[in-house]
């Protein structure tokens, strides 16, 4: 088990690691894995032979683990209160204890319910707890370094992605667009007058405008598409397997949405706000990250030289 579960630093690959091994102690035709993301919410890291409905069964089972820290054995879950209105089937569920907290569930079902719960002798049951405990470990440690590791790539006041992630993404953009010949477009958008909020209002006010602008951005790009804040009050956003025309489409729609926002409404303000954003592509413009970069930048600032809010696509 500790050799299994520690390969991976992966927490999904932990998670189907220690179910991997347990399946093979306890006969179940369904397995599920959930922890605590560390920000309150549950997440599934590991899920095998389940459909609904014992798909949610095992979720409300899971769930149930997790409140009271105890196994839980059901030889039918449907007539059982602790989880109400789910399917017939038998299932346990062990807690996932680590340094004395509950940081997860390990939830086994099976589709043909029994008269009776299952149970374990008492030696047993420990010796079973004692060997999953090493999976709860591993798992914790696992989401550890995946939250270090998204706060190191993460802007602290925006949540968007920081500067020096964009600059790696988009250098294997590159790479990647390089070799399958695909289009690849990175657009700069500076918020026009942000300065004036910071001088009249103050820097606190310029911060919370700055994370509420940080959030339209993201409502308007698309799922394939990576946002960052490149620094003060400029954005940018990588936009894979997109030509010109279609990053200029995206463009429209933040500037759009920008200029139709009304900033700090919550704090009794109703300030405006434009933007300029410059467009370029590889391979029309340059044919590295670098060169991608200063495209784009040169383009939002000849907007910016050219009255402000408005789109220029580098090259045109």
């Amino acid at each position: 088990m500790i050799r299994a579960v520690n390969a991976s630093l992966e927490p999904e690959s932990v998670a189907e690691a220690l179910v991997s091994r347990v399946s093979s102690w306890i006969p179940a035709s369904g397995w599920l894995v959930i922890a605590d993301d560390g920000g309150g919410q549950t997440r599934q890291m590991a899920a095998d032979g389940l459909e609904p409905p014992f798909e949610s069964a095992a979720h409300a089972v899971a769930a149930w683990v997790m409140r009271s820290g105890a196994v839980y054995a059901a030889g039918n879950v449907a007539t059982d209160r602790r989880v109400p209105d789910n399917a017939a089937a038998s299932a346990v569920g062990f807690p996932l204890s680590c340094r004395g907290n509950i940081i997860g569930a390990l939830v086994a079902i099976d589709r043909t319910p029994s008269k009776s719960a299952p149970r374990f002798a008492a030696p047993t049951l420990a010796v079973l707890q004692a060997s999953i405990e090493p999976g709860a470990i591993a798992l914790e440690n696992a989401l550890r370094v995946q939250r270090a590791e998204a706060l190191s790539v993460t802007d602290d006041l925006t949540q968007l992605y920081n500067s020096r992630y964009l600059s790696q993404v988009l250098r294997r953009e590159t790479k990647r667009a390089s070799r399958s010949g695909r289009p690849l477009s990175l657009l700069f958008v500076d918020l026009d007058g942000f300065k004036s909020i910071n001088d009249t209002h103050g820097h606190l006010f310029g911060s919370r405008a700055l994370i509420e602008a940080a959030s339209v951005i993201r409502a308007s790009a698309r799922e394939t598409d990576m946002v960052a804040r490149f620094g003060g009050d400029e954005f940018a956003l990588i936009l894979p397997d997109t030509g010109s025309e279609g990053a200029a489409a995206v463009g429209d729609r933040v500037r759009d949405r920008i200029a139709a926002f009304s900033f700090l409404r919550g704090d009794g303000l109703n300030i405006r706000l434009t933007v300029s954003v410059g467009v370029a592509t590889l391979p029309d413009v340059a044919a590295t990250a670098d060169g991608l970069i200063q495209a784009a930048d040169e383009a939002m600032y000849w907007v910016k030289d050219h009255g402000k809010n408005g789109i220029h696509i580098a090259g045109s």
